[in-house]
């Protein structure tokens, strides 16, 4: 096989790998981002399944339901990025107080929020969330890890998909 034939560029590009690599560095700045979305995806997935339990109105079941759907989907991808973390080498969180100390979501802990501001508020925070998975995905760029951002575009479209329907239950008639 000759340098610079195709099937010697592949056989460099199938040995190129971000977890053979030497990333020190990428891996601790991956391992971070991730695990500050991870924070955020637990308090999404929290409040979530506390508007679920509250809901009341006229349309407390197709609500209660929607908000259960989602909670379940946001908890799938919470182990999938702890997971992805330890794939880099990187340690994941380990307590409650961890999640805390790293949000950037607020979580809601009112006696009483109306239905509709509950889906407002979900629909803000996955809003949000999707600008911070695609910060995320723009750091992974910039150390080739390829594998977390295709990850990452996958949940930036369930997290679309989520403000999409959570936009369409709010509309007023």
């Amino acid at each position: 096989m000759v340098n610079g034939t195709p099937s010697a560029l592949n056989e460099d590009a199938n040995n190129r790998s971000f977890l053979n690599a030497d990333n020190g560095e990428g891996a601790a700045k991956i391992t971070a981002t991730l695990n500050t979305l991870l924070a955020d995806m637990f308090t999404l997935y929290f409040k979530t399944k506390n508007f679920h339990w509250h809901m009341t109105g006229p349309h407390f079941r197709d609500y209660h339901l929607l908000l259960d759907e989602q909670a379940e989907q946001i908890l799938a991808t919470t182990d999938a990025i702890a997971e992805r973390v330890r794939k880099v080498g990187g340690s994941t969180l380990r307590s409650v107080q961890h999640v805390v100390r790293l949000a950037r979501l607020a979580g809601n802990d009112a006696d009483f929020v109306a239905p509709a501001l509950m889906l407002a508020e979900l629909r803000s925070d996955n809003e949000r969330l999707v600008g911070l998975m695609r910060d995320a995905h723009f750091v992974c760029g910039g150390f080739d890890d390829v594998a977390s951002m295709g990850l990452l575009e996958n949940w930036i479209d369930q997290a679309e998909r989520r403000v999409w329907f959570l936009f369409e239950c709010g509309r007023k008639g």
